[in-house]
């Protein structure tokens, strides 16, 4: 079993790497392997909409950038943890890029497996941030694991946020409650509607 954490924040050794080392480790210890990957702090296209990844799925039409390099790991991931520093009380606008890219362009990788956010914040605005990144999980029928409290880790100056000793303990614990999915699972949590999707507008 693998689970693939995105660390969405600009800064490689930021505080979001400290929270997601932090589920790492414990992960390590329930016997659960895991990959770190960085989007880097490059830039990142956003969506145009122009529907390519239709006609050939499985990548977005944009090869330039991370999105397809990380998108790819999913196939051989079981679950997803995506982290981000908190902006003006919402995630990394080029993590949201990527994300928004990976599932809508490769939705069959995603979709089904386990999934959660993690939030890094000075202050405030985590708990619209990590709303907001869960809520596409929930389009592809994504279970979305939780832990004690909200992901939520707090600091400023990097390092900061292991001493954030609840946000630290609430790490784990999201650790654990997510082994305990995959194994109670085998990693295979139970499939959502088999229906084919029925989507509509309101205008007639």
């Amino acid at each position: 079993m693998k689970v693939l954490l995105i660390n969405g924040s600009p800064r490689l050794k930021g505080n979001t790497s400290v929270a997601l080392a932090e589920i790492a480790g414990q992960l390590e210890k329930l016997g659960i392997e895991s990959e770190i990957v960085w989007i880097g702090n490059k830039p990142v296209r956003g969506c145009i909409g122009c529907g390519r990844c239709k006609l050939d799925p499985g990548a977005c039409t944009f090869g330039d950038d991370v999105c397809n390099s990380i998108s790819e790991k999913m196939d051989g991931a079981d679950a997803l943890v995506v982290g981000s520093p908190v902006y003006y009380g919402q995630p990394n606008g080029a993590l949201l890029a990527v994300l928004q890219r990976m599932l809508y362009s490769n939705g069959d990788a995603f979709r089904g497996k386990p999934a959660t956010a993690v939030a890094v914040c000075r202050r405030g605005g985590a708990t619209a941030a990590f709303q907001t990144l869960t809520m596409p999980f929930q389009m592809l029928n994504m279970p979305i694991v939780s832990s004690q409290y909200w992901n939520i880790v707090y600091g400023r100056e990097a390092g900061q946020a292991a001493l954030d000793t609840e946000g630290m303990q609430t790490m784990r614990t999201l650790a654990n409650n997510l082994a305990a999915l995959l194994k109670a699972t085998d990693a295979h949590p139970a499939p959502g509607s088999n229906e084919p999707w029925d989507p509509m507008h309101f205008i007639r």
